[in-house]
């Protein structure tokens, strides 16, 4: 929802991605990244793309209110990007999981690969 809000009110103001990142003081790969939906900007962030998009934060998430007195509050608004954030990082850790089974199947597979005679014998390589 919001990663589709910003790419929409995006075109519609006639940004270019490089020209909101501009705005916003990141880089185009970051307006990107929010718009594909592969990461979430921090609360802080959100109201500055409000903001240069000249839209409400109710907007940009996908909230309309019928009047301008009922503004979110800070906390609310908190939590809910919390919960964006948190959807995101279980993405991730599924990916990882996902490639640490495909390593240790390809490990049990090579076996001669991971022995003494191998020249990265012994190596490890950290995964976060």
């Amino acid at each position: 929802m919001l990663n589709e809000n910003i790419k929409v009110l995006r075109k519609a103001k006639g940004l270019s991605r490089e020209e909101l990142a501009i705005k916003l003081s990141v880089v185009r790969q970051t307006v990107s990244k929010w718009e594909k939906g592969l990461s979430v900007p921090h609360a802080g962030m959100v109201i500055q793309i409000a903001e240069a998009l000249d839209t409400t934060v109710n907007v940009l998430l996908g909230e309309e209110t019928p009047e301008p007195k009922e503004q979110e509050s800070a906390k609310a608004l908190a939590a809910r990007l919390e919960v964006l954030k948190e959807q995101f990082s279980k993405r991730g850790e599924k990916k990882r999981k996902i490639w640490r089974t495909v390593f240790v199947v390809n490990r049990n597979s090579c076996p001669g690969w991971f022995s003494e005679g191998n020249p990265f014998a012994g190596t490890t390589v950290s995964v976060q």
